[in-house]
C-alpha cells in the first residue's frame, strides 16, 4: 500500500464498499455524535467522511487535533445507507471507518477558518494566503484560471499561432505607465525595466518573419490597484499576426474568446449564455453617445440620447444657455419608475454631485402625468414631444446630464450604469461581447494646448500618410480597437504603423521630432527600415477573463498570490529592505527622505 494514499478524498463511491483504503488530507470539520466522531477529510480533490467509533484509537487521536491538521487514515469503506446519503457530495454515499490514524502535521490555532466562506479582513487573507487558498471558492477560482489558460493555449494553437517567450529584463520605454526598474550590477548607474507589455518584441517577431505569435505574457506596471487591475503584475493573452487587416484579427481571436466563454459559461452551475459570433462592432463616437463609455455593458438595455435640440430656445433657461454655448444635453431613460418615490430621483441627483458633477436634472412620469422641475420649466407640450422622440412609455422617467460633451457623456454613462443597477435591469446570465472601433488617432490636450495621441501612437491611421498630410488631425481615425465584455475592457489592439515615413509624420503632428522617435523607439523604428510586413494584434487580459467567468467583483479573487492595494505582499513582506552590501554591489545609495 502507498505510504500516504490509495485514493483521493474525492474518489470513493459505492463501488468501493468493502475495500480497505488509505486517505491523506486536512481535517476539515469534526462532529461529535455521542462518542462517535465524524471527520470531514479534505484534499485537493474533495471531501470524504471519516468515522471514528467510540473508544477506538483513531477517536483518541482525532478528538484532540485542531482543524487543518494533516493526517493519514487507514480504514474500510462502508455504505451510509439511503437515509444518511449526502446528495450534495460526490462521495456522499459512503464513509470510511477508521482503524488507524497517523498525524503528519498538527495545526496551530488558525488565524482564519478554512471551512465556510465567511468574509475576513483582506489583510489577514493576504498574509495567510496559503490558508485562504484552501477555502472552497478561492480554490475553485484558481483551478478555473488554470483550465482557462489551458483552453486558450489549445485554441490559439488550433488557430495556427505559435508560442514564443519574450524577454523579462528589457529597456525602459514610454508605454504610458511607470516602469519597474532593475539596477544593473555590471553596468553601474544603468537600469533594466520589466516589460509593461511585450509590445515592441511581438512586433519585432513579425519583422523577423514569424507569422502568428502568442504567449500568456507576464506584464509589469507600477500603477495603483483597482477592482479590475492588479498592482505590479498581470497576465495577458498576447498575440500578433502578419499580413492582416482589422477584420482578419477579429476573425482569428473571436472564436478563441467565444469558445473559452462558452466552455466555462456553466462554471459551478451558473448557466450563462455568450453573445453569438461575429461580435458586434460599435464605433467609438457611437459608444460615447449611446452608452457614455468606450467599454459599454450591453446587458444594460438603457440607451442615452442627445436631446440638445429640444432645449434650444426652450423655457428651461439653464439648458438653453448650455446648448446655445455649444455644449450638450444628454437624456438617460429610467424605465418603469412610476412607483419610485421622489427620493429615488433626488438620491440620483445627490449621487451625481458627490461624484463631482453639477447634478442630474430629471422628469418623472406616472400614468403619463408629468413631474419634476425640468418638465415644469420646459412646458408640457415640449416635454411630451421630447418623451415621444425618446420612445418612452407613460411610466418612464428621464435623467439629464448637461455640459461640455466629454463631461456630459461621462456623467450620462455612469448614471446609465447606476440606474440599471438600482432598477435591477442588468441580466447577470449573459456574456455580451463587442468591439469598439474607429478610435480617433489624435485629441486636443487642453492642459498642454497641443494635439497629442488619443489612444495608441503605434497604430496605423485610417487613410495612411495621405490622411496625415491632408486632413485635420482631430478628424483622423485609427485602426484601433478594444474588445469589451459586460462593461469590462479585456484589451486594446491595433493594426500597427509599420512604415517609418508614416510613423515619423504621426509623431510630428503630436509634437515629436524624428530624433525623438529614433531615440525613444530605436529598436522598432530601425527594424522597420529593413522591410516590415503589415501586422496587427491585441492582448486580452487573462485576469479579467477569469474574473468574469468566476463571477468575482475583484481581480484579487482569481490571482494566486496577489498584492494588496498598496502593492505590498503581506505574506512575503515585499517590498523589503536590502543589505548595505547588496546596495554597494549595485552602486546605489539610498537618499534620506526629505523632512520638514
Amino acid at each position: 500500500m502507498h505510504a500516504y494514499r490509495t485514493h483521493t478524498c474525492g474518489e470513493l463511491r459505492e463501488s468501493h464498499v468493502g475495500s480497505r483504503v488509505r486517505l491523506s488530507g486536512w481535517v476539515h470539520r469534526k462532529r461529535d455524535h455521542g462518542g462517535v466522531l465524524f471527520v470531514d477529510l479534505r484534499d485537493h480533490y474533495g471531501l470524504t467522511q471519516i468515522v471514528a467509533r467510540a473508544d477506538s484509537e483513531p477517536l483518541k487521536v482525532l478528538e484532540h487535533l485542531r482543524a487543518e491538521s494533516v493526517v493519514t487514515i487507514d480504514g474500510e469503506v462502508v455504505s451510509r445507507g439511503p437515509e444518511a446519503t449526502n446528495p450534495n457530495l460526490p462521495t456522499g454515499a459512503i464513509e470510511v471507518v477508521a482503524d488507524s490514524v497517523t498525524v503528519q502535521s498538527a495545526a496551530d490555532e488558525l488565524p482564519l477558518p478554512v471551512a465556510g466562506e465567511a468574509d475576513y479582513p483582506e489583510d489577514i487573507r493576504l498574509r495567510y494566503r496559503y490558508l485562504d487558498l484552501r477555502r472552497e471558492r478561492l480554490h475553485a477560482n484558481i483551478l478555473l484560471r488554470s483550465h482557462v489558460i489551458s483552453s486558450i493555449r489549445r485554441r490559439m494553437i488550433d488557430q495556427g499561432f505559435t508560442e514564443f517567450q519574450t524577454p523579462i529584463l528589457t529597456a525602459s520605454s514610454p508605454e504610458g505607465a511607470r516602469d519597474y526598474l532593475v539596477p544593473s550590477r555590471v553596468h553601474p548607474g544603468k537600469f533594466y525595466a520589466l516589460p509593461q507589455a511585450p509590445q515592441m518584441f511581438k512586433q519585432l517577431i513579425m519583422v523577423a518573419g514569424f507569422d502568428r505569435y502568442f504567449q500568456i505574457a507576464p506584464c509589469f506596471r507600477d500603477e495603483d490597484a483597482r477592482a479590475d487591475r492588479s498592482p505590479g503584475e498581470f497576465y495577458q493573452l498576447d498575440f500578433e499576426m502578419s499580413y492582416v487587416t482589422q477584420d482578419d484579427v477579429f476573425a482569428a481571436i473571436e472564436p478563441v474568446l467565444h469558445g473559452v466563454f462558452e466552455e466555462f459559461a456553466d462554471w459551478q452551475g451558473k448557466g450563462r449564455s455568450v453573445s453569438p459570433l461575429p461580435f458586434r462592432r460599435i464605433p467609438f463616437r457611437e459608444a460615447m453617445l449611446k452608452y457614455g463609455s468606450d467599454k459599454p455593458d450591453l446587458r444594460n438595455p438603457i440607451l442615452i440620447s442627445d436631446v440638445s435640440d429640444h432645449f434650444k430656445g426652450s423655457g428651461f433657461g439653464l439648458f438653453d444657455r448650455i446648448v446655445s454655448g455649444g455644449d450638450v444635453v444628454r437624456a438617460i431613460p429610467a424605465p418603469g419608475t412610476a412607483e419610485k418615490s421622489r427620493k429615488f430621483f433626488d438620491d440620483m441627483n445627490d449621487w451625481a454631485r458627490s461624484e463631482g458633477h453639477a447634478g442630474l436634472g430629471y422628469i418623472t412620469q406616472k400614468g403619463g402625468e408629468l413631474g419634476g422641475p425640468i418638465a415644469k420649466n420646459h412646458g408640457e407640450e415640449a416635454t411630451r414631444k421630447l418623451i415621444e422622440a425618446l420612445g418612452l412609455g407613460p411610466d418612464d422617467g428621464i435623467f439629464f446630464a448637461a455640459g461640455k460633451e466629454g463631461a456630459a457623456a461621462k456623467l450620462a454613462g455612469a448614471a446609465r450604469t447606476r440606474i440599471a443597477e438600482q432598477l435591477g435591469l442588468i441580466d447577470e446570465s449573459r456574456f455580451e461581447f463587442c468591439w469598439i472601433v474607429d478610435f480617433p488617432m489624435f485629441e486636443y490636450d487642453e492642459d498642454a494646448k497641443k494635439v497629442d495621441f488619443s489612444h495608441n501612437p503605434f497604430s496605423m491611421p485610417q487613410g495612411g500618410l495621405e490622411a496625415l498630410e491632408t486632413k485635420d488631425p482631430l478628424d483622423i481615425l485609427a485602426y484601433q480597437y478594444d474588445i469589451v465584455c459586460n462593461g469590462v475592457e479585456l484589451s486594446s489592439g491595433a493594426i500597427r504603423n509599420h512604415r517609418p515615413d508614416i510613423m515619423y509624420k504621426a509623431f510630428e503632428i503630436a509634437g515629436y521630432t524624428q530624433a525623438d522617435v529614433d531615440t525613444n523607439f530605436a529598436g522598432m523604428i530601425n527594424a522597420f527600415k529593413f522591410g516590415a510586413p503589415p501586422h496587427g494584434g491585441s492582448a486580452p487580459g487573462i485576469d479579467r477573463i477569469v474574473m468574469l467567468l468566476a463571477g468575482e467583483p475583484n481581480i484579487r479573487e482569481v490571482v494566486l498570490f496577489p498584492m494588496n492595494q498598496k502593492a505590498e505582499d503581506l505574506m512575503m513582506n515585499a517590498p523589503g529592505n536590502v543589505t548595505a552590501k547588496q546596495l554597494r554591489e549595485l552602486s546605489i545609495r539610498i537618499a534620506e527622505a526629505a523632512t520638514g
